[in-house]
């Protein structure tokens, strides 16, 4: 596996598990659930953090990008590379959705201003980095 790919499945299970430690009520590393609904949902006021179904889910599609990434099924070759494409695709738009400064077309609750500078500073960087680290799983 290309440096780069180990890189990216990293990085995508360490978010995983950080949206497994939100689901459970912690909203490290941020000081409340407030903060959290703001910081991470996007929501004006911080009054509806993400539930632990939702939470569960992301880490579930990230845990799965992940393995896509790292190069699992290593016995299912085209359904890999697809899964690895799906996975490129959707991190390079979430990725010029933030940059773009409309997140909110994919999100429409995010609306909240520090989710917005904040999605343009680190989220949606970090969103294109992942895409670009996955990109060489797309070829392999």
């Amino acid at each position: 596996m290309p440096h780069s790919t180990t890189v990216a499945a990293g990085g995508l299970t360490a978010i995983a598990a950080l949206h497994v430690l939100w689901a459970t009520g912690s909203p490290w590393p941020l000081a409340d659930a407030g903060e959290l609904a703001d910081v991470v949902g996007g929501r004006v006021g911080g009054t509806d953090p993400p539930s632990p179904a939702q939470c569960l889910a992301v880490a579930g599609l990230l845990g799965t990008a992940a393995a896509l990434v790292a190069g699992r099924p290593a016995r299912a070759p085209l359904l890999r590379r697809a899964g690895a494409t799906g996975v490129v695709a959707v991190l390079a738009a979430r990725g010029a959705l933030g940059v773009a400064g409309r997140t909110d077309l994919a999100v429409p609750t995010a609306t909240s201003p520090r989710f917005r500078r904040l999605d343009r500073r680190a989220y949606a960087p970090l969103c294109l980095t992942l895409a670009t680290l996955s990109a060489p799983a797309v070829m392999r």
